[in-house]
């Protein structure tokens, strides 16, 4: 990750982060199981296998949609 800051709009709402930030390094800085979201990148769904792979870039629209177990 770099020191320049990114403005990425996540789940509707602008947030800042590094450059170089992966999907994987977003979530587990926020606390979230890779296993129990699913995170699409300007519309469409990224793999999980590819969260750490996949570095955000300024302007990206990141929405990430957690599942809860219930019945």
């Amino acid at each position: 990750m770099s020191s320049t800051m990114l403005t990425l709009t996540i789940n509707g709402k602008e947030m800042e982060v590094p450059g170089g930030t992966t999907i994987a390094d977003f979530l587990a800085h926020h606390n979230l199981q890779p296993k129990s979201v699913v995170v699409e990148v300007n519309k469409v769904i990224i793999e999980r296998e590819k969260y750490g792979d996949l570095i955000l870039k300024e302007g990206d629209a990141v929405e990430i949609v957690r599942f809860i177990g219930g019945g």
